[in-house]
């Protein structure tokens, strides 16, 4: 039996739990009002449902996905005593290549055998899976089946089914967060761990402060020292990230929000709100298509035109550009949230005095909403210095330290990704330097983002 099968099957049992315990719990209950003991009656009818469904689906999931790990390997065992794994060769990684391609074949993942000894394997894999997926199955619905009675003979008017429900939902909740705290652990974790290992190879102040980045070079045996010095890709980060991409989105974000709050008819902003936030969802590759076919040649074109000798067809302009585009709906949306999330009354004193729509704009509400909208602002360069495809298809791989927004840069994202391209050694100053370059973009974009939260923060205490 396959595994949606399987589900589908304990989703029907815990819908015909959750419909019987109902109405069981309702029969009972309007017994036990129809003898006045209205005090008795704890729970309504659809907390006991949904506790009954829960004993029905709970072990019996727990069961399967205790199963599924330890399935494959019974399956296994049980192959490997067929007589037809006797001639199996005794060599481990040779052996493990015939079981995986006989088990890909048996489960319909591949079509036919490169090699002739897993052949005979196949047909032992295909009853083996077919019987312990039987066998998980069968238990699974004991399990379901058992859980579901018991749940099923506690109910009762008084019984206390409402606390153990929302119980499991907060425990449920806990976990979570739970898991949501040790994941980002264990991030740091590893960038922790492996950034050490590549300081313990390269000087940190080397790193932090060096003005030429040459992986390559270290890779091919010439050392680690002045190989390594990322200023230039924090450089190329900031330029492109936090102030062409910034230029671009500050004022059109601002300017945007303003006139959807201020100007706009409620016709024209219902088209126009969504319009403008579509923008965050497109995929960043269609932006880097655009930059990289359209943006740049025009830049380049452009440059020329005036007379700027060298410019390059990747540039961080056109990155920096393209990224600001994409950005505005973060500005734009926070800054119409802050606008009016203003009080009406600031707004009417303002034009009471005799301040004209604009001057009420600039002098009153920017004033009043302004920790709102640097807290998007900040948020934005968050989004915009952690992009990655945008820069690869339009800045180019060159760390250059330079001021010309014609030229070729790179950025911090860029050269993790073509660090940890392809097979790569792990123990090399080349490979771990990306985790190194991992650490400071997370540690920035922390920061970043922990003081935004604190500006949004003291926004909402002023205005909710």
């Amino acid at each position: 039996m396959t595994g949606p099968a399987i589900l589908l099957l304990l989703a029907g049992l815990g819908a015909i739990a959750w419909v019987s315990a109902r109405a069981r719990a309702m029969r009972l209950q309007t017994a036990a009002r129809a003898t006045g003991r209205r005090d008795a009656v704890h729970s309504l009818p659809g907390y006991h449902g949904w506790y009954v469904a829960l004993w029905a689906l709970i072990p019996a999931g727990i069961f399967l996905a205790i199963w599924a790990n330890v399935a494959p390997g019974l399956v296994t065992q049980s192959v490997l005593t067929d007589p037809a794994a006797q001639s199996l060769p005794a060599d481990g990684f040779a052996r493990a290549a015939i079981l995986g391609e006989a088990r890909a074949i048996a489960s319909g993942l591949q079509a036919a055998a490169f090699n002739p000894a897993s052949e005979p394997l196949v047909e032992p894999y295909r009853t083996a899976m077919t019987e312990y997926g039987i066998a998980g199955a069968a238990l699974a619905l004991i399990l379901a089946f058992a859980g579901g009675a018991y749940a099923f003979t506690r109910i009762r008017p008084d019984f206390r089914a409402r606390t153990r429900v929302e119980r499991l939902v907060m425990i449920s909740l806990l976990i979570a967060s739970l898991l949501a705290i040790v994941t980002t652990v264990g991030i740091v974790a590893s960038l922790l761990w492996e950034s050490f290992r590549f300081f313990s190879m390269v000087n940190p102040i080397d790193f932090l402060f060096g003005l030429k980045w040459s992986p390559q070079s270290a890779a091919m045996g010439y050392g680690n020292d002045d190989a390594f010095g990322a200023v230039p890709l924090f450089w190329g980060t900031i330029f492109i990230g936090a102030i062409i991409a910034m230029i671009v989105a500050i004022p059109l974000g601002l300017m945007s929000a303003i006139y959807l709050t201020q100007y706009a008819s409620p016709t024209v902003r219902k088209w126009m709100k969504p319009m403008l936030e579509v923008l965050a969802g497109v995929p960043t590759v269609v932006y880097g298509y655009f930059a990289a076919l359209t943006v740049a040649p025009a830049l380049r074109d452009l440059a020329a035109s005036i007379g700027i000798h060298g410019a390059s067809s990747e540039s961080a302009l056109a990155a920096g550009l393209v990224m600001g585009v994409m950005i505005i709906p973060f500005v734009s949306s926070m800054a119409d949230d802050s606008i009016a999330a203003v009080p009406q009354s600031m707004r009417d004193g303002s034009l009471a005095m005799g301040a004209t729509t604009s001057e009420t704009i600039t002098r009153v509400l920017i004033p009043a909403a302004l920790p709102g909208v640097v807290g998007g602002v900040l948020l934005a360069v968050s989004r915009a210095i952690g992009e990655t495809m945008i820069v690869v298809m339009a800045a180019g791989l060159a760390a250059n330290l330079t001021l010309n927004p014609f030229a070729s840069v790179t950025t911090v994202t860029t050269q993790i990704v073509q660090l940890l391209t392809g097979d790569q050694e792990f123990d090399s100053a080349k490979t771990l330097a990306a985790f190194a370059l991992g650490l400071v973009l997370f540690v920035v974009t922390l920061l970043l983002n922990i003081v935004a939260l604190r500006v949004v923060k003291k926004y909402r205490e002023a205005y909710e």
